[in-house]
């Protein structure tokens, strides 16, 4: 039998503890969540920019909306109230009231590398409701350290099965409104989104974000089912999700991610087929 002296154990004791200690470290807390004034923020301490606003949610909008008036067509009211938010800020709820009657209910997770959309739109009323897609708002300055002039070289999109930076080729400028650009996947109406430049590229997956100002993480965000995906105004990225109308008595689920993370886009789309087999191509 090896003789183990009394400093030999306290070595390896204090090895174990120093090795469990840097584990724990290694995980960051989960991500925080505040809701006012209909601005969504997620914070943290390794989140690049420390904070990320959402506009949450900046608008319920209508059908017919490619070559529509955004305020006196395509954007409907709604009122937006906070129902609960627990103490260590990972889950808040909140309920929509869209002014047809529509009612939208969301529940919002945070783990430490993203945020979680659960979305649940009733009509309790006798007649279709008007809402048929709706616009959560990423604001995106902070994660890129860019501005509205220099961020669309950060951001992308996926065509083809690849990551196309943006401005992607056969990149759109005639619109309603201009600029930004919409991708409009196959299974929605080229009718029904927003009113900016549409792409005549379809995209390979409802996945659509940036990189970082030094490129080691990485924004992502997808919704099912979507709409479309925008590159807005304001520093902005969006994976709208669709609503279709809703019959009456109907009830609707819908579902999103946001991730934040480290800069590894073939485990970014591993994660992502798993969350969002729905997405992906058939086999």
């Amino acid at each position: 039998m090896l003789a183990v002296t009394r400093l030999q154990v306290f070595a390896f004791l204090g090895a174990v503890t120093l090795t469990a200690t840097t584990s724990t470290a290694a995980e960051p807390p989960p991500l925080k969540l505040h809701w006012a004034n209909n601005y969504l923020t997620i914070s943290g301490d390794h989140l690049p920019g420390g904070e990320m606003q959402v506009y949450y949610l900046e608008a319920y909008c209508r059908a017919g909306s490619t070559d529509a008036d955004w305020v006196k067509h395509t954007r409907m009211q709604h009122r937006t109230e906070l129902l609960d938010a627990s103490n260590d800020g990972t889950h808040l709820k909140l309920r929509c009231h869209v002014e047809d009657g529509l009612v939208v209910t969301h529940e919002i997770r945070s783990t430490p590398d993203e945020v979680e959309f659960h979305i649940v739109a009733t009509n309790p009323t006798n007649q279709r409701s008007e809402a048929h897609w709706a616009q959560p708002c990423i604001r995106v300055d902070k994660f890129t350290g860019r501005d509205q002039q220099t961020y669309l070289s950060k951001s992308f999109v996926f065509l083809d099965g690849e990551l196309a930076r943006m401005p992607t080729r056969n990149w759109a400028t005639q619109a309603r409104y201009t600029p930004g650009q919409v991708w409009c996947p196959r299974s929605v109406d080229r009718n029904d989104v927003n009113p900016r430049p549409l792409s005549d590229l379809v995209p390979s997956n409802g996945l659509i974000g940036c990189f970082n100002a030094d490129e080691s993480m990485i924004f992502a965000t997808a919704f099912e089912p979507y709409q479309e995906l925008f590159q807005g105004v304001i520093v902005c990225l969006h994976a709208d999700f669709r609503l279709g109308g809703l019959q009456p008595g109907e009830t609707k689920t819908i579902r999103g991610k946001i991730y934040i993370v480290p800069n590894d886009v073939p485990a970014l789309l591993t994660r992502y087929a798993a969350d969002f087999p729905e997405h992906q191509p058939p086999r």
